[in-house]
């Protein structure tokens, strides 16, 4: 059964960082590009990080650019999201989501191109 897990969520304080992780079941995560979701409470799900398959493409959400690093590891069926400098409106789920890409540098501009996501990873940040 092909499935995403997230892990490494939790709770820090303002300035804190956070390193989450999504592991990859069932497929081969070299095939499929990356991206990390977040949704906050009473808040849309929006698209925070994205990394292609070869990694030469990413793409970060203005709220965290320079804040956040998108990287994979695809022999380890693994992607990463490092945080630093957490703020108080990082506060979310974290969603992991896998895209098939026929492309080695594509990267979907819309989330219904995800087709594999994780249950998510709760990230709460205190000011």
């Amino acid at each position: 059964q092909a499935q995403v897990e997230e892990s490494g969520g939790g709770s820090v304080q303002a300035g804190g960082s956070l390193r989450l992780s999504c592991v990859a079941s069932g497929f081969g995560l070299a095939a499929y590009a990356m991206g990390w979701f977040r949704q906050a409470p009473g808040k849309e799900r929006e698209s925070v990080a994205g990394i292609s398959r070869n990694s030469r493409r990413t793409y970060y959400a203005d709220s965290v650019k320079g804040r956040c690093t998108i990287s994979r590891d695809n022999a380890e069926n693994t992607v990463y999201l490092q945080m630093n400098s957490l703020k108080p409106e990082d506060t979310a789920v974290y969603f992991c989501a896998a895209s098939f890409s026929s492309i080695v540098d594509g990267l979907p501009d819309k989330e219904s191109a995800y087709t594999y996501w994780g249950q998510g990873a709760q990230v709460t940040v205190s000011s």
